[in-house]
């Protein structure tokens, strides 16, 4: 995939804010320390356009980057991070729950997971709801790199098991160091929309 264009086009808090053009949207979904941005950054070969931060918990909207003209990469708020109030926490809850049941154009979820660790409650509780409204889900386990390759099955073993995946659902090791795995998510893009 020849990425041409993107644009930030819409941040939105409120179903009214999304964009109205239909195009097909794939969700990304992860803490807040999984590396979204950098996985929006690889994708369309851009260095600095999602923004990253050392600070967990920065996007606080429901970000539509346009890609090509003919696609949504869609950056959600990460979850798991303590330093947000539970009253925000319950509107970033409502405010993906009610995108990711009555979007239409959603067409498949990356849940990115750090691929150094377990998946947390919190992943495992996410993808519990997605496997339960039958989303189509892509699990990326992110900083591959920083895993010896003698210990990956070890860790995707822990991933899977401890996630329950489904079948139909994917799994790729990504890294956006060394670019593994963005080959995979541009064919996933693809054979989608």
């Amino acid at each position: 995939m020849k990425i041409t264009s993107v644009d930030l086009t819409v941040t939105a808090v409120r179903r009214s804010q999304y964009p109205t053009d239909n195009k097909p949207e794939f969700l990304l979904v992860g803490r807040s320390n999984v590396g979204k941005s950098s996985f929006i950054n690889t994708i369309i070969n851009r260095k600095n356009f999602a923004r990253t931060s050392s600070n967990p918990g920065k996007t606080q909207t429901i970000n539509f980057y346009l890609v090509n003209d003919s696609f949504y990469l869609v950056d959600a708020p990460g979850y798991g991070f303590a330093n947000i109030g539970k009253s925000k926490k319950k509107k970033f809850g409502l405010m993906m729950e009610d995108y990711m049941t009555n979007r239409p154009n959603l067409k498949q979820v990356f849940l990115l997971v750090d691929f150094r660790h377990k998946p947390s409650s919190d992943d495992v509780m996410m993808y519990d709801y997605l496997k339960y409204y039958n989303i189509p889900v892509t699990i990326v386990a992110t900083k591959a790199d920083k895993v010896g390759v003698s210990s990956h099955q070890k860790h995707r073993n822990q991933i899977l098991d401890q996630l329950e995946l489904v079948l139909g659902n994917d799994f790729v090791l990504f890294s956006n160091v060394t670019k593994q795995g963005k080959d995979e998510i541009h064919e996933k893009i693809e054979r989608t929309i």
